[in-house]
C-alpha cells in the first residue's frame, strides 16, 4: 500500500489524553461498538480525550466493589462512560492516559439495579 493510501492517525492536542486498550476484551468490544454505534463512539472518543474525569449523567466513577481496579500493583478509580443504547465503557486514568479495561456493547449485569 502506498503512503498516500494509508490511514491518517488522528492527532491529539498537547492537553488531551491518550486512549489505550488495557485488555483484549476492551479492544474487541471497541471494535464491536465501532461497527454498530460509530457516531456515538466518536463522541465518546472526543469526551475521553478531553475530559475523562468530568462527572456527568453519562460519565461517573463506578461504585462498591467495581469502584477500583488494580493494575501493576497500583489501585485506580474505575470510571464508566455510558453510550446510547446501553453500551458502557469502563476505564481508569493514569497521568494523561485513559486505559480502557472493559467495553460492553450493552448494559453490563454488574451495574444493573
Amino acid at each position: 500500500m502506498s503512503a498516500r493510501a494509508s490511514g491518517v492517525v488522528r492527532p491529539r492536542k498537547k492537553a488531551e489524553y491518550e486512549i489505550r486498550f488495557g485488555t483484549r476484551q476492551a479492544e474487541k468490544g471497541w471494535q464491536d461498538l465501532l461497527a454498530t454505534n460509530r457516531n456515538s463512539l466518536v463522541d465518546t472518543w472526543d469526551f475521553l480525550t478531553r475530559t475523562p474525569l468530568a462527572v456527568s449523567p453519562t460519565n461517573h466513577q463506578l461504585k462498591a466493589e467495581l469502584a477500583t481496579v488494580t493494575r501493576g500493583g497500583q489501585v485506580h478509580e474505575r470510571w464508566q462512560h455510558e453510550l446510547p443504547g446501553g453500551a458502557r465503557i469502563w476505564f481508569y486514568v493514569e497521568e494523561m492516559v485513559v486505559h480502557l479495561v472493559d467495553v460492553h456493547t450493552r448494559h453490563p449485569n454488574q451495574t444493573k439495579s
